[in-house]
């Protein structure tokens, strides 16, 4: 009875899984693996996921919900279903770069630090999508930058 409670818990997360784009391509093993580190969460609006200057200790990937990405207090990005954050602060071991608050109730798979490193070095190709996602981020980044620089320049 456990292990059927317990199995029913892994196919749930794996479904969830498969609502985020990171995962897109990875097999049902993979997802699996996934599965077993990821804790289904859900948090209610206006409550702070990620605390700019603060130490990370997890990798969170949205399922459902809305959140808002703050810098120094000022909206910077908004986040939903698929998104994730707290990757940077994991690979660097930084402070995080930004604030993230719940706009919305949410559901939220959360992969804590121990497990992070495992899953990067288990699951082939996550690594470089991985990599991807932040060269994504660079970019977003250095566009804001050059618009506000061109914005103020006027």
């Amino acid at each position: 009875m456990l292990l059927r409670r317990s199995l029913q818990k892994i196919d749930r997360k794996i479904n969830l899984l498969k609502k985020v784009p990171l995962f897109s391509n990875l097999s049902q093993k993979h997802l699996k693996e996934i599965a077993k580190y990821a804790d289904q969460v859900g948090v209610e609006r206006e409550r702070a996921l990620a605390q700019e200057g603060k130490k990370g200790w997890e990798f969170i990937f949205i399922v459902d919900g809305k959140a808002r990405v703050e810098k120094k207090g000022k909206l910077i990005r908004q986040l939903s279903g698929g998104d994730f954050f707290g990757e940077i602060s994991l690979i660097d071991g930084e402070p995080r770069t930004a604030t993230v608050i719940a706009e919305t109730d949410m559901t939220l798979l959360i992969v804590h630090k121990r497990f992070f490193d495992h899953l990067l070095n288990t699951i082939p190709g996550l690594q470089k999508k991985m990599l991807v996602s932040l060269c994504k981020y660079l970019r977003r980044a250095e566009k804001t930058a050059n618009e506000v620089a061109k914005s103020s320049a006027f």
